[in-house]
């Protein structure tokens, strides 16, 4: 069987599933770092409040608070690339016994479509998760450099080196959390991508909730409307 032949495999749903699929991974992510001025997303409300941190940091003494916060910040991060690896190996386990995801899509009157279309359908969820993986260990590095940076900022507030270097951790802790947050959203598509082993149809719909949820999360939560509080209007409650 040639390439061509493989992929008549494929009718016009799944084509146009896939050509969702992506596109939407890509466009919302781009929505949500590069929001309307006027109603910024999470993500980028908490990059402000990572800012205020590093310029608590350089005041604040002792600095163990802000260690432990950013260690559970790395520590968040390798839990996920070590989660996510685990799942890179069940798919490359499942990958090399696609004949039984056959058996079980035939027990389960799914299409029964030959071995290398449920290989396809695999390989959708394995770049999804690779690219997550790849995002948290990136993101988990860049935490250990935040913390070598946040370490070098001298105690003396008044030293001239004391804020130049804690904004550059809060560059640095932007740019890991940014990372983290991309390995959230291949985890979120990995798993509308894993609706295509039940038929197009199936992943158009996974494609449009997750694209829905991810979207009213960043814009239209209740933890986003919480960051919008004004702060001095807090302070009267």
């Amino acid at each position: 069987m040639n390439l061509m032949d493989k992929i008549g495999l494929f009718g016009p749903a799944d084509a146009a599933a896939l050509v969702l699929l992506f596109p939407a991974w890509v466009l919302t992510g781009w929505m949500i770092e590069h929001p309307w001025k006027n109603r910024p997303a999470m993500s980028s409300l908490m990059a402000q409040y990572r800012r205020e941190w590093m310029r608590q940091l350089v005041t604040r003494q002792p600095r163990i608070f802000d260690s432990q916060i950013l260690a559970t910040l790395r520590q968040g991060a390798s839990f996920f690339a070590s989660a996510t690896m685990i799942a890179i190996g069940g798919v490359f386990a499942l990958l090399g016994n696609a004949e039984r995801l056959v058996g079980v899509a035939t027990d389960l009157t799914l299409d029964a479509a030959p071995a290398v279309v449920w290989e396809a359908k695999i390989l959708a969820i394995l770049i999804f998760l690779a690219n997550a993986f790849l995002k948290f260990v990136w993101s988990h590095r860049l935490f250990g450099y935040c913390a070598v940076i946040m370490a070098a900022v001298p105690n003396d507030p008044d030293d001239p080196l004391a804020h130049p270097r804690a904004a550059k951790a809060a560059d640095i802790n932007i740019t890991a959390t940014r990372g983290f947050n991309r390995g959230l959203r291949s985890l979120y598509f990995a798993l509308a991508a894993a609706a295509w082993l039940l038929g197009a149809y199936v992943l158009i719909g996974a494609t449009l909730f997750t694209v829905l949820v991810l979207l009213r999360r960043e814009f239209a939560s209740q933890s986003r409307v919480a960051l919008c509080r004004d702060d001095d209007a807090m302070g009267h409650l």
